[in-house]
Parts: C-alpha cells; sequence; structure tokens
C-alpha cells in the first residue's frame, strides 16, 4: 500500500517553496516535508512566529487531488494525533518546535499474537501542519506517514519467566540484538523470530560483531580452523582443541530470571553492620542514631545515580547527577539527621546553611513553557556541599551548605545537582588541601602557585559545561593528577565582531584554565617555599592576537583564531614509602592549536550570533625512571627470536624462570624449577639407565 502519485508532486512544490522563502524572512517549516515512519517527527517553524497559531488537520485525497483544508476547521479524523509547540532552545525568540504524536498504541494492528511483524504498514495517512496568523495562512508542513507495526513499537517485553542457559558450555547471550521478546527486532538477523521473508529485507544491513550474534568468532589457534595460507607443521601437535571463548563462563550459573521490574533504588543490606561505636575506620559507611546509613546521592560505575549512597569514612567525592524534573522528589534533609560520631553514645548534628542560585541556567535545562499557573511554587536542592571535621577515628563537626533554587510545581525539563563530600581535620584551618604525602595521589587535584598578585590559583582548571553549554555560563573543575581529560564550550560571537577580537576573546578563556605559573613536583609542596618542588610551566607557541588582514574580514572567516589548548604533564616513579609508589611530576608544557573559522548564521544574518568552539585536553605522560637498555645489532637484525615479531616465542620456553614473569616471587620460581629437575633426575636414576644400556649392548654382541 503506498501514497497516492499527488501527493510526492505537492511535496516537491512545498520543498521547492521553502527553499526560497526563508531567504526573504517569511515564515516557515523547516523541513517543509517529512516521511513520517514512526511514533513522532518534529519540524522547526521559523520567521516572524509571534501572535502565530498552529492547527493540524487530515489532507483528504478522493479524487486524486489533495486539497489542503480551511485554517481553524476542526477535523475528526484527527484524533489519533496530538500537536505540540515548544520555544526552540537555539533561538526562542524567532523559532517553534512543532511535534506531532501518535496518540493510540499499534496493538491494534495485529490480528493475533503469533502476527509480530506486519508486511503492510499499519497507518497510511498524509497529516498537513499549518501556521497562521489573523486567520491568514502563512506557512504549510506536510506528512506523508506510512507506518509499520514494528516490534519496539507495538509489543511490550514478556513478563513471564525466562530460562538462562548454562553459561559454561554456551554465551548467556547468543543473540544480544534480540532487545524484545516475542517480535522481530530489525537487522538482527540471529533473532530467531524473524521469518526468512522478514529477515531477507535487512539481510544485508545486520547488525556487525557481538551485537549481532557473532559471539563465538572462531581463532587461528584452534584446530577445527583450516587457513588458507600455509601453516606450520607442529600446527596439528600445538593447536587448540577445546572451545574457550572468551564470553563463557563470565555470568553467575543460574537456571532462571523472573520477570519484575527492577526498582531505580539501591538495595542496602537488610542486616546493618554497625562498628561506629569503637570508632569509623577509613571506608566505613557514617551511621544515623537510628542505626542507618548517612546517604547521599554518588554516581556508580555504570554512570546511574544512586540516591541512597552512604557515604565512606575520610572519602571525598565530587558528583553531578541529572534528574527529570516532574519526576525529582526532595528526601530528608541533613538538618534533620543525627550522625553518629564514632564514640559510644555519641551524636553530631549538621549545621546547615542555605543559598539561593542566582543563576538556573547552570542546572535546569529543556523547560517547557507553562499554559496556566498551577500550585504555589516549591523548592529543590541543587548543591549540597559536606565538609566533615574528623578527629583520630571520630567525627567531630558537620557542615552543610545547600544552594536552592525556586521553580514552578508543574514546570518541566532537565535538572543537574552537585553533591560533595570533603572530610578534614579538626585542627585545619583555611589551609590548602595536598595532594600527597609527599608524591601525588591518582585522583587528587594538580597543585598550582602563581607568583603574580592578580592571581591566588591553586590548582590547574578545565570547564565544566552546563545549560547550553556557553562558556560563559560554564564552572571549572580541576585537572586531576593521572587522570587524561577533555573539556569544551562555546563562546558566543557576535555579528560585528572583528577577527582580532575574536582571538582575544578566545585566549582570554583559554588562559583562564592556565592562571598558575608553576606546578608542584610533589603532592606536599609548601606553597610559602618557591624552592620547594615548584616547576615552571612551560608555555610554547603564544598566539598572536594582533591585527588580521583585511581579506580575512570581507571572506567572513578568521584565520588563525586558538581553538584548543592541549596541557601535557610529564611524571615518573620517584621511590617508595613503606612499599607504596610515589610518583611526581617532571613538566608541564601549554600549548595552542589554531583554526580557520568562517563565521556561520544559518539562514538570516540578521542580528544573529555565531558559536565558536574552544576545547582543552590534559595528557599524562610517564616518563621510566631508568631509560631501556639499547638494542644490539643482533637483535635488530635477526628476528627471529623476537617474541614481538613472531609467533612462536623460543625464549618464552622457560618463562616462568626468567625475570619478566612476575606471577610468582623469583626465588620461589627458582626453587619450584630445582625441585622440578630433582625429580626428573630421580626418575632417571631409579629407571637404571646404564643396566639396560649394557643388556642392549651384549644382546647385540650375542
Amino acid at each position: 500500500m503506498r501514497l497516492p502519485p499527488p501527493l510526492p508532486l505537492l511535496g516537491g512544490l512545498l520543498l521547492l517553496q521553502g527553499v526560497w522563502r526563508p531567504l526573504r524572512g517569511d515564515l516557515v517549516f523547516i523541513p517543509p516535508v517529512i516521511r513520517m515512519s514512526g511514533p513522532a517527527v518534529s519540524a522547526s517553524l521559523v520567521g516572524g512566529t509571534e501572535n502565530v497559531t498552529v492547527s493540524l488537520a487530515l489532507v483528504q485525497d478522493k479524487m486524486g487531488l489533495s486539497p489542503f483544508p480551511d485554517f481553524g476547521v476542526q477535523d475528526n479524523e484527527t484524533g489519533d494525533w496530538s500537536l505540540t509547540v515548544t520555544p526552540s532552545v537555539v533561538r526562542p525568540e524567532n523559532s517553534l518546535e512543532v511535534t506531532v504524536r501518535l496518540k493510540r498504541s499499534l496493538q491494534s494492528c495485529f490480528s493475533n499474537e503469533t502476527d509480530s511483524f506486519s508486511e503492510s504498514p499499519c497507518v497510511v495517512q498524509t497529516l498537513v501542519v499549518s501556521a497562521a496568523r489573523n486567520s491568514s495562512c502563512l506557512a504549510h508542513l506536510l506528512i506523508q506517514v506510512e507506518i509499520y507495526a514494528n516490534s519496539s513499537l507495538a509489543h511490550n517485553a514478556s513478563e513471564n519467566v525466562t530460562v538462562i542457559p548454562n553459561q559454561v558450555y554456551q554465551p548467556l547471550g547468543p543473540c544480544p540484538c534480540n532487545l524484545t521478546a516475542g517480535a522481530c527486532d530489525v537487522r538482527c538477523c540471529c533473532d530467531q523470530e524473524c521469518s526468512s521473508n522478514l529477515t531477507a529485507l535487512f539481510r544485508d544491513s545486520c547488525f556487525p560483531g557481538v551485537f549481532g550474534g557473532d559471539v563465538n568468532p572462531p581463532f587461528d589457534q584452534l584446530c577445527s580452523v583450516q587457513t588458507a595460507h600455509g601453516v606450520p607443521d607442529w600446527f596439528p601437535f600445538l593447536c587448540v582443541q577445546l572451545d574457550n571463548s572468551p564470553f563463557l563462563g563470565l555470568f553467575y550459573l543460574g537456571s532462571i530470571s523472573s520477570g519484575q521490574r527492577a526498582s531505580p533504588e539501591v538495595y542496602l543490606h537488610a542486616d546493618l553492620k554497625d562498628f561506629s561505636d569503637f570508632g569509623y575506620k577509613q571506608g566505613d559507611p557514617v551511621m544515623t542514631a537510628e542505626k542507618e546509613y548517612f546517604t547521599i546521592p554518588q554516581v556508580s560505575l555504570a554512570g546511574r545515580c544512586l540516591r541512597n549512597a552512604p557515604v565512606a569514612f575520610l572519602q571525598n567525592f565530587d558528583v553531578w547527577c541529572v534528574t527529570e524534573l516532574d519526576a525529582y522528589q526532595e528526601q530528608d534533609g541533613a538538618a534533620n539527621a543525627k550522625v553518629k560520631n564514632g564514640a559510644v553514645g555519641g551524636i553530631v548534628t549538621p549545621k546547615v546553611i542555605y543559598e539561593e542560585a542566582t543563576d538556573l541556567d547552570k542546572f535546569i535545562t529543556n523547560t517547557e513553557t507553562l499554559l496556566s499557573r498551577g500550585p504555589a511554587p516549591r523548592n529543590v536542592n541543587v548543591e549540597e556541599h559536606y565538609i566533615f571535621r574528623w578527629n583520630n577515628n571520630t567525627i567531630s563537626e558537620i557542615n552543610v551548605r545547600i544552594i536552592r533554587a525556586e521553580v514552578n510545581a508543574q514546570q518541566k525539563g532537565i535538572m543537574t545537582q552537585r553533591f560533595t563530600v570533603k572530610f578534614l581535620s579538626y585542627n585545619s584551618g583555611n589551609e590548602k588541601e595536598s595532594s600527597g604525602n609527599p608524591g601525588y595521589q591518582l585522583g587528587k587535584p594538580v597543585r598550582a602557585l602563581s607568583t603574580n598578585q592578580t592571581s591566588n590559583a591553586t590548582t590547574l582548571h578545565l570547564w565544566q559545561s552546563a545549560g547550553r553549554g556557553l562558556c560563559t555560563s560554564a564552572t571549572f573543575k580541576p585537572v586531576l593528577f593521572g587522570e587524561n581529560a577533555l573539556s569544551g564550550c562555546l563562546l558566543e560571537v557576535a555579528m560585528n565582531e572583528n577577527c582580532a577580537q575574536l582571538r582575544e576573546n578566545a585566549v582570554e578563556l583559554l588562559d583562564s584554565l592556565i592562571p598558575a605559573t608553576h606546578v608542584a613536583m610533589r603532592g606536599n609542596s609548601d606553597y610559602n617555599d618557591l624552592s620547594d618542588g615548584w616547576l615552571e610551566i612551560i608555555r610554547a607557541d603564544a598566539p598572536d592576537t594582533g591585527a588580521d588582514s583585511p581579506n580575512s574580514s570581507a571572506n567572513g572567516v578568521c584565520l588563525d583564531v586558538p581553538a584548543q589548548l592541549s596541557v601535557r604533564i610529564l611524571f615518573s616513579d620517584a621511590g617508595a614509602v613503606e612499599g607504596i609508589t610515589q610518583q611526581e611530576i617532571l613538566g608541564v608544557e601549554t600549548r595552542f592549536s589554531s583554526v580557520n573559522w568562517p563565521f556561520q548564521c544559518g539562514l538570516t544574518c540578521e542580528d544573529g550570533a555565531g558559536f565558536f568552539p574552544l576545547s582543552a585536553s590534559v595528557q599524562f605522560i610517564k616518563i621510566p625512571a631508568q631509560l631501556p637498555r639499547p638494542r644490539t645489532r643482533f637483535q635488530i637484525n635477526f628476528t627471529e627470536y623476537d617474541c614481538n615479531r613472531n609467533e612462536v616465542c623460543w625464549p618464552q620456553l622457560l618463562y616462568p624462570l626468567t625475570q619478566d614473569y612476575q606471577g610468582e616471587p623469583y626465588p620461589q620460581c627458582v626453587a619450584k624449577g630445582f625441585l622440578l629437575l630433582t625429580f626428573f633426575v630421580l626418575a632417571v636414576v631409579l629407571s637404571n639407565p646404564c643396566t639396560r644400556t649394557r643388556k642392549a649392548r651384549n644382546s647385540a654382541t650375542i
């Protein structure tokens, strides 16, 4: 079943009309024609959008023609569709986002449960979205709907019990792309629920690799693999006979799995072991007077925000959590919590200070316009900062600073929250925190110092983008030792801004990340003593922000604009303290990279603004404490014994007895080797080889 012939012609006329109208500044849909194959589509309405009304109607095509219905006429046949109009995120003053959704489900397309994938379209209609001002129609959006009853849209996952195979002998997921039970997944050629006719439609576009079902690829060392090229003569004696797929045996051996939906909360052990009365140890969970965990939202290894994660003693963290604003529920605050201090009967009550957020765009994005006033506004916590004062193995004081924001009770959007926990000594003042003693600890901030009187920098920074990703609204995060990182933001460029001003702004923003002049070699270098292991930052290739050539501005292209700041930090091992390797920084270099940037203003350039991307990267390079010995001429010319260039490695024949083996201490390996040699000699002696040899000679003589 296909669309009538006049509709493609009508769509072509709308497309041709939509190319020229934006150039004149008229109201127009972008794109003007959409072929809809899913439950929702979106388009942009660009131009003068003030006092514009948008309506949805169904195009009738009984006589072979397709006239648009009159604007404002209610169509009873559009009850299955919904129309939503929201301001655009990029330019909300003269752009609207128009979304058309199918309200009813596609479950009615199936005649029975076994018909999981229909070969004919489920919905075939033609819709038109009209934009008018003062009852005068100004723009049209043609939507050609042809929706198939896809398995991912029409079926829900089965709630029945799923039988899990024995993972010792076969992979847990032999077909990872089979995501929907009882239905055919498109492009998943290993899905057993797809018929041969359906598989033939997308056989040339199957998912490759492990996701597409190739979970047990054969390897060259398998005996059953017949390689086309020549193999050595000893291959049949040293090939692998058993199937040792890396996907086997990596999962818990279970039998069945229920289809119950997992709760988003974290389930803690029912029998909480509370040893806080005898003092805390590093890593112990902080307990409350009700013998429960003192919890603060944290981020798991999978990137998920855990709302009920316990706080560990003497472990700092700084995390960001993203949540839907309408689904957010405020938890019990820290003001009412009573924390056990680590002594018998000791209780600590947190001291809470509330502040109001000044810029909501840093925390709340993708907000939707409210059509009506709802209940009274509510307060949400966008930042929570906890400072624990510790004394030996007890907690002496807890200070909390909470930053709140007032939002509408029915407001929708995405909210970003920040939670920090820092443990400080009870007698520590405003002195700067160390990053190790004496060497740097992995994950601690890189200590920095500025000799200029205009800056009091203590570390190097990277951008922490928020909202629309603009540099003006981005915050800073410290550079952590041993962690390579990449960050960026968008610099807003005005239409009347010249290239020299653009270079100055870019250099100023990039220099704000490295305000220091020196970095500390060790994690405990004294800030008051510049000779105590402080290294000067090497700044290479300083950009030129002078005047540009007249041809560059006339062509709309700015030459040699600084766009990226690269920071390279060299470090190495500098000994050990109590068996723990100490690492120190040997040098820091910063380097700018420039690009030629053309100004891009979209459809119209009147009072427009462009966005110039800036980025910064930090790379840690480890330098060996001792340079490796150079290779000899024999090692360079003869590669037969080079294990990195040949499949056969004869030097590793006695690998457990070499210095490269790190599985056991070397003296223990030597002792085991001599023990095996003793057994071999003993077996030879007990076999009486001399007597056998003499008998063999006597028999030969006779």
